[in-house]
């Protein structure tokens, strides 16, 4: 089972990279959004199967690692780098945009998101990606459907 959690949590091994984890769990998270971008149900799907798999696996993932919010649990950003481009109309500037953005927000952890890591197991790894999510796609709506649109 062990073995089971670690894959899940870490993205199909993608958090074991020996350079930036979350940046490549992020990519992997890309990875997925241009497979189901297209079809709004899966995409839906996708974001809620990953953000349950990292609510019920991280905090296990947690022990194993021995380690809060350990640096391979990266599921958490390949949920929230589905969740920032969610509805987001489509273009490369979105995505790159909304990558670059994501990431800023997650290394910073602009108010609510440090409160979040702070909650204990499972919901402290999942929510601050959760908030640096809503942020980044806030920004990107704005951006895309008033600012700039495509």
């Amino acid at each position: 089972m062990k073995k089971r959690i670690k894959m899940i949590t870490s993205f199909f091994y993608l958090g074991h990279s020996p350079f930036m984890p979350g940046t490549v769990g992020s990519l992997g998270g890309l990875a997925v959004y241009f497979l189901v971008r297209n079809v709004d149900v899966l995409y839906g799907f996708s974001i809620l199967f990953l953000f349950v798999l990292g609510i019920i696996f991280s905090g296990e993932a947690e022990k194993i690692y021995k380690r809060k919010d350990a640096n391979m649990i990266v599921i958490d950003e390949a949920c929230g780098m589905l969740l920032a481009l969610f509805f987001v109309p489509f273009s490369a500037l979105a995505v790159i945009l909304g990558f670059f953005l994501f990431r800023i927000f997650d290394i910073l952890k602009p108010p609510p998101a440090k409160r979040m890591e702070k909650l204990t197991g499972s919901l402290g790894v999942m929510f601050d990606d959760i908030v640096a999510a809503i942020y980044t796609n806030l920004i990107l709506q704005v951006i895309f459907r008033f600012i700039i649109r495509l």
